[in-house]
């Protein structure tokens, strides 16, 4: 864009923010965003701060500078940067009384020039030498020494480790001067409400960078301020949250108590000062002040969690934090316990670790005292109507007592817990409510109560299913989950499976009751297979029925699969007759769609019933002696033609094609070797479509085939041509610009396939000629960022190299190992260079392991040529390469498709990398690899990855 007038660019904003007509307000937009890419940026927004013409103008400008020197630095020559400071402390002096919004985008501005303009030397000295004795500049300066530490680890500044590292020993080099300021601010400013949530903001910014000197700050007079704040009913709502945050982030701080024991003592002696004032702000009910003092008392606990465990009722291993937090679990308000639930968590874990019956009986009052909290936490309203609620928050806040019970109930041992919950209720005639949050509570510990020979839990069992209908159905529906969770008893109790089922009919035929009772029969069925077959053709019967139940689709699938766990331990000469049985229903269904014509040129979905036959294939697993005809493979041989019509028929769709796809791997793992009819014509088909449509699951699918009969040597030839043809339209799909990137799960399930024929017939595919195509494609994929396709192209190379020199007792080793040294010979410079590349300069540090052992196995294989190619790499890295032709360490030119490519690793990190041409382990990848260059991929590799000619498609 051509340099626009700064009356332009008002008329622009002022558009933004007041024109009538959206369409005019969008289009501003775009040109604001334009402009503030252009250079023009720069002198236009210092233009605007100086003219203050409104506060819109303002923070336009102001919002543009800091983003401009977040994203865009570079763009500045070095001589400019102290007149752009100089600039910008003037423009926030001068608009400090004008917007605290305005003031804020400075102050990161600010902040952010500090952090990258590195001939700043101590700023923060700087900053209070210039500001400290002007009472109206205190607003600002404190605004940015909030802000200051906090972009110190922003993911905006392209800025590395070390220059990170170099920031914080200067921040915590002045951090004592920080505070003394602060302190002198709160002693001048006396009771101020708006410069004490100031400077609470600000030190717990501090705090959160970890650089206070914890001696220095346990004898502060600004530490005897906040608890002061804190204590005092009086204090507003918005200070009370700013004192709270702050000492929450001083806990963190001292997370390590043993090295800060000074600031330690004084924070512990100091929360347990909180606790009147707590139950003062239970009185006023004032529910925001009771949430912080829980907060508070969290971290506290969270804090001093080892020291508790270590010496509990010891120094500040004092048992009063908990008692704390039991006083917070009485509130009315299910909100303020939740709070506390992380720390509950984690002591239930290291006193499971530390497996001490002495120290678990320290804590068991603890314990049994919040599952108490928690039974009354879950009780539903007294005027609730209809079944409880999962998907809203109380329905959440219940999902999450459940996991917390199951982590902690060994504290109090299952069977002595769930014996007293019963017992309440057998002794009793508590209200309805009480009895549904009982039973909730039963439910979560009941899997893990021995089951055997255990009086109480069959005594449960069989008065639940006892329960009239007449009691309320969230009574019904909470017995009907407690019932699902004692399958093992009913297991156990085979005279309970008549009344059990009966009892899940009757919820299974009412609407509210429907869908927890099929994942109720599921679990019987799961558990109890061999008593439930006899009760297969009652299963088979709701399975022909199930859309006449109200259940939801994940309720039938699960009725399905546990139809399906149940057929396959019936005996094998009755199994292919009943799988047929519970697969025609879908078949007819699939059929039925098949034969309608398209509304609006679209065919009916056919996913439903593709997922109940993939859920049914799946779990279908009778046992099958070697010799014996598996009694599906019939089965699957009669549904195999409406599965390739619906292929057909919705090959466009994506959605569709991948149900498809994901049957028909169900149903040839669920027969093996058995499919072997399917063979040739799925790949026929798949080939076919694949063609027109490059669906990736086609390619996942595939390695399917190749891992069940990649060891037939019949077969290994057909499933060549198949890798062949379908490697030809992935290549051009992935050839396109950026088509890596933009299509990761192609890339993914390619390598997936190929890594299978290396698994199963390594020398069918070494010895083609699509090999070294594959080769150079893994190579190009070695930048790609994405988990899930880099693993799988890591793992392709990591298993193709260890052909090598894996199994060399067997007859083909030889030809294995002469085959891939040609392969390295060709590629390894290549691909040795690339690796070493990827993790400089585009990799994550997530997927360096995985890069490592592709580089150990190329030792392993051939360390001559791995010395020698890492060597050549040495040589040739980018240790010496001027970044001048950038405008800046990350400026753009017009050749330069990622700046941080030009970003070099010094020298010593680079041979470090290589580590002398010794082992390479992740370890020292993790070393070598610069902290500030993760997570951007660079490039991709150019050229074509196949002959071009057409590949043959045949099988």
């Amino acid at each position: 864009m051509e340099k626009p007038t700064v009356n332009l660019v008002f008329q622009a904003v002022q558009a933004l923010y007041h024109d009538p007509d959206p369409a005019g307000k969008e289009r501003a937009s775009v040109w604001l965003g334009e402009l503030q890419r252009s250079m023009y940026a720069w002198e236009l927004a210092d233009q605007l701060l100086q003219l203050k013409q409104d506060v819109e103008s303002c923070y336009f400008a102001a919002q543009t500078m800091k983003m401009k020197i977040q994203t865009s630095f570079y763009e500045l020559p070095p001589e400019t940067h102290i007149a752009l400071r100089d600039s910008l402390l003037s423009h926030i002096q001068s608009l400090k009384d004008l917007s605290p919004i305005i003031v804020t985008q400075l102050a990161l501005a600010i902040a952010d020039l500090a952090l990258q303009m590195a001939s700043w030397k101590g700023c923060v000295h700087t900053l209070i030498e210039k500001y400290s004795n002007d009472v109206s500049s205190m607003t600002f300066l404190i605004e940015i020494l909030t802000v200051l530490p906090e972009e110190v680890h922003s993911r905006s500044l392209r800025i590395g480790a070390n220059r990170r590292t170099e920031i914080i020993e200067d921040l915590a080099y002045y951090s004592s001067t920080v505070v003394t300021l602060l302190a002198s601010c709160v002693e001048k400013t006396g009771s101020d409400e708006k410069m004490l949530i100031k400077v609470f903001r600000c030190l717990g910014s501090w705090f959160n960078l970890g650089v206070l000197d914890s001696n220095f700050m346990a004898n502060n007079q600004l530490l005897m301020v906040l608890f002061q704040v804190l204590q005092r009913d009086e204090t507003s709502t918005n200070l009370h949250e700013a004192a709270s945050d702050c000492v929450c982030s001083a806990l963190y701080a001292i997370e390590n108590v043993d090295a800060h024991m000074a600031l330690a003592h004084q924070l512990f002696q100091g929360v347990l000062t909180l606790e009147t004032a707590y139950h003062m702000a239970v009185a006023r009910e004032d529910l925001d002040k009771v949430l912080n003092y829980c907060r508070i008392f969290t971290e506290l606990c969270e804090t001093f969690l080892e020291t508790t465990v270590r010496s509990p009722g010891q120094g500040m291993g004092d048992l009063r934090t908990l008692e704390l937090l039991l006083i917070c679990a009485g509130h009315p308000q299910y909100e303020v316990v939740e709070i506390s639930f992380n720390f509950w968590y984690r002591l239930g874990e290291h006193l499971y670790k530390t497996n001490d019956p002495g120290l678990h009986g320290i804590f068991r009052p603890y314990i049994q005292r919040l599952l108490h909290s928690l039974a009354r936490h879950c009780q539903l309203d007294t005027d609730h109507e209809g079944i409880p609620e999962d998907t809203d928050d109380f329905g959440e806040f219940r999902m999450r007592v459940s996991d917390l019970v199951k982590d902690v109930i060994f504290l109090v041992g299952s069977m002595e817990c769930f014996s007293q919950l019963y017992s309440t209720l057998k002794e009793g005639n508590p209200p309805w409510e009480v009895t549904e949050a009982v039973l909730f509570i039963m439910a979560a510990i009941a899997k893990s109560v021995d089951p055997e020979n255990n009086p109480t839990l069959t005594e449960v069992l069989e008065q639940v299913v006892l329960l009239p209908e007449t009691v309320h159905i969230a009574v019904r529906y909470t017995s009907i989950e407690l019932v699902g969770e004692m399958s093992e008893v009913v297991d156990r109790n085979p005279r309970f499976l008549d009344p059990v089922l009966n009892y899940l009919m009757k919820g299974l035929r009412e609407k509210p009751l429907a869908s927890v009772a099929a994942k109720a029969i599921h679990n019987i069925c799961s558990v109890c297979r061999d008593h439930m077959a006899q009760h297969f053709q009652g299963l088979l019967d709701i399975a022909r029925a199930l859309d006449s139940f109200a259940l939801s689709t994940e309720a039938a699938v699960g009725l399905l699969k546990g139809t399906a766990l149940v057929l396959a331990r019936l005996p094998l000469d009755k199994i292919a007759e009943c799988l047929s049985d519970l697969c025609a229903v879908q078949v007819m269904a699939l059929k039925k769609l098949l034969s309608q014509n398209p509304s609006n040129g679209k065919a009916a979905d056919p996913t439903v019933w593709l997922d109940r036959l993939a859920v049914i294939f799946r779990h279908t697993n009778p046992i099958v002696e070697n010799g014996q005809t598996h009694p599906c493979q019939k089965v699957i041989q009669e549904i195999w033609p409406v599965l390739s019509q619906t292929l057909n028929t919705h090959q466009a769709d994506n959605r569709i094609v991948e149900r498809c796809c994901r049957c028909l791997r169900f149903a040839v793992r669920c027969v093996g070797k058995g499919s072997a009819s399917l063979l040739q014509p799925l790949v026929t088909q798949m080939v076919s479509v694949y063609q027109v449509y490059p669906h990736s699951c086609f390619l996942y699918l595939g390695s399917i085939l190749v891992d069940e009969y990649g060891m037939e040597e019949g077969c290994r030839q057909g499933l060549l041509d198949m890798l062949q043809a379908l490697c030809m339209p992935t290549f051009q799909l992935l050839e396109q610009p950026n088509g890596l990137r933009n299509h990761p799960d192609t890339v993914d399930d390619l390598f997936r396939l190929a890594t299978r024929f290396v698994q199963r017939s390594p020398v069918t595919l070494l010895g083609s000629s699509i090999i070294i195509h594959i080769i150079q494609c893994a190579i190009a994929a070695t930048t790609l960022d994405h988990r899930d396709a880099n693993c799988s192209v890591m793992k392709f190379v990591r298993d193709l190299i260890h052909t090598g020199v894996s199994n060399d007792h067997e007859d083909d080793f030889e030809l294995r190992k002469r085959l891939i040294g040609q392969a390295m010979e060709q590629h390894g410079q290549q691909l040795v260079t690339q690796l070493m590349h990827t993790c400089c300069f585009c990799l994550p540090p997530y997927t360096l392991p995985d890069v490592a052992e592709v580089l150990w196995e190329i030792m392993v294989f051939d360390r001559p040529t791995f010395c020698r190619c890492s060597q050549t790499f040495t040589s040739k890295s980018p240790v010496q390469r001027s970044v001048s032709r950038c405008a800046g360490p990350y400026g753009s030119s017009p050749d330069c498709s990622d700046n941080r490519a030009h970003r070099a690793l010094p020298e010593h990190q680079v041979k470090s990398f290589v580590g002398e041409h010794s082992e390479v382990t992740a370890k020292r990848l993790k070393t070598a690899a610069d902290e500030n260059l993760k997570g951007t991929p660079y490039g991709q590799m150019g050229g074509t990855w196949h002959c071009g000619k057409p590949i043959e498609t045949h099988c």
